[in-house]
């Protein structure tokens, strides 16, 4: 029951988050409310696998949990000092969601170790942002990078200031946490969000500098797209199209991930160098390379019921084109 209730969290995220950054090129003024609601609620399933892995549910024993954190609380009146009662006091107001509580709990904490605990700072900057949104850019932000400055695999201080530099625009920025973040081994559901956040924040940050990188760009593959018989319904030609290309034994994360628009098929797309998502990942130094075209029609790059798609795998050693159909439904 609760890792269906985070699919369905997590698939809501998807949704809410990707819209204000497939219309960053519009400045996003006209969905900067959106962004706060997706962030807001994809930081809450980190918070659920990243802040509190150990946290299990346990319907039977709510009733019981406020008691509990109201008798810590009166302890704590008596054992200021009590570093590790500081912070399990905080834990327990973010279970309860009473944010308020925990930043003060959590302040108490990060004080007595002199701010010098890269997870402390993290665990503060977390309740003050859910406790206010609008931190990401302010106090808490600056918690999460004093904490990266610490321990620059901090699971939770990578998610969150990716999260800010995402939101700030810097989206190179943010793509580096997540890779970052990724080499932590996150579950495989928050794995998969972030892997797609990554190759919409990359391409993005591609499509500005793609004119200076083309003159120096190394070879790489073209691939011709067309449509077969494919659904008689109607397709918004804003509907986009991702052009993924990734290595056959080692999927994911993908080589590169090239953006288009449903109204610019058929088309023809380069892949190049330029297009790579992670550095020392390219396709030239694979011998085959497995292409998908997916009309993405739920809007996100991650692979929904109904998409439609194609996909080929091409010999690198014989041939630099790739031709793939899109005829095929995602069931």
């Amino acid at each position: 029951m609760l890792w269906a209730l985070f699919s369905v969290m997590l698939a809501v995220a998807v949704l809410v988050i990707t819209v204000p950054l497939y219309r960053s090129e519009r400045k996003l003024s006209a969905t900067s409310g959106l962004t706060v609601v997706g962030l807001t609620l994809f930081a809450s399933v980190m918070y659920m696998q990243i802040g509190s892995p150990n946290i299990k549910s346990n319907q039977d024993a709510v009733p019981n949990i406020e008691e509990m954190v109201s008798a810590l609380a009166l302890r704590m009146e008596e054992t200021p000092t009590d570093l590790n009662g500081w912070k399990m006091l905080g834990r327990s107001y973010l279970q309860l969601q009473n944010f308020s509580e925990a930043v003060q709990a959590y302040e108490e904490a990060v004080a007595l170790e002199f701010g010098s605990n890269s997870q402390t700072l993290a665990d503060l900057g977390e309740a003050i942002f859910l406790q206010d949104q609008l931190t990401l850019g302010g106090r808490a932000g600056q918690l999460f990078e004093q904490a990266i400055a610490i321990t620059p695999n901090n699971p939770k201080a990578l998610f969150y200031s990716g999260m800010a530099a995402a939101q700030s625009g810097k989206k190179l920025l943010a793509a580096e946490r997540w890779e970052a973040l990724l080499a932590t081994s996150p579950p495989e559901e928050i794995r998969v969000i972030l892997e797609a956040q990554i190759a919409m924040l990359r391409e993005t940050h591609q499509g500005k500098v793609n004119d200076a990188a083309s003159s120096v760009a190394k070879p790489g593959i073209t691939v011709d797209i067309s449509l077969g018989i494919i659904s008689k319904k109607q397709i918004p030609p804003d509907t986009p199209v991702f052009i993924i290309a990734r290595d056959p034994d080692q999927p994911s994360p993908p080589i590169a991930v090239v953006r288009r628009n449903f109204s610019q098929l058929p088309t023809t797309v380069p892949i190049t160098e330029a297009d790579s998502m992670i550095a020392g990942r390219s396709i030239s130094t694979l011998r085959q390379v497995e292409v998908i075209a997916r009309i993405a029609l739920s809007g996100t790059p991650i692979g929904q019921s109904g998409d439609l798609f194609g996909q080929r795998i091409l010999d690198t050693d014989s041939s630099s084109t790739v031709r793939i159909t899109i005829d095929t439904e995602l069931q």
